[in-house]
């Protein structure tokens, strides 16, 4: 069932059996508050046993591009367009965001997101990335980094 994040009231409903469940919910959190505020959208995730699709589309370019394959289970997902940007964002069960921004116009900007949640070490298969932090009211330190796509997907 889909669930609407809701950025003032923090909540770890799907989260619970992380062992960072706040601190995942307030990296959520801060996600639905960017895209109500940039794109006036609603952020809704739904549990990885619905978002299949979106959670695959992630994992393919992970694997295709940088040879990366997540070890922890994926929770929670979503894939939405905002104005030409196609976005999808995995949820993990070790506190990991991850998202794909993927410009629909040729020579448009396209990545892939890293997000630790605050509490977290840094997974293994991402042990090679800097991560820079930054700090949150909804998620504490967050640190991220990110990749360019080259290919098209």
């Amino acid at each position: 069932m889909p669930y609407v994040v809701d950025f003032a009231t923090v909540s770890t409903v799907g989260l619970e059996s992380s062992p960072v469940a706040d601190a995942l919910a307030g990296l959520r959190a801060n996600e639905a508050r960017y895209f109500k505020n940039k794109y006036d959208h609603v952020f809704t995730v739904e549990p990885a046993s619905d978002a299949a699709e979106a959670i695959a589309w992630v994992s393919r370019i992970l694997e295709q591009e940088r040879g990366i394959v997540i070890s922890s289970r994926p929770l929670e997902a979503t894939a939405f367009q905002v104005e030409n940007i196609r976005m999808a964002y995995v949820f993990y069960e070790n506190g990991l965001s991850i998202n794909v921004m993927y410009t629909v116009d040729d020579g448009g900007k396209r990545a892939v997101g890293f997000k630790l949640s605050d509490g977290m070490d840094v997974p293994e298969e991402l042990g090679s990335f800097k991560f820079a932090r930054q700090k949150s009211k909804l998620a504490g330190t967050i640190r991220g980094s990110y990749f360019v796509i080259k290919n098209e997907y």
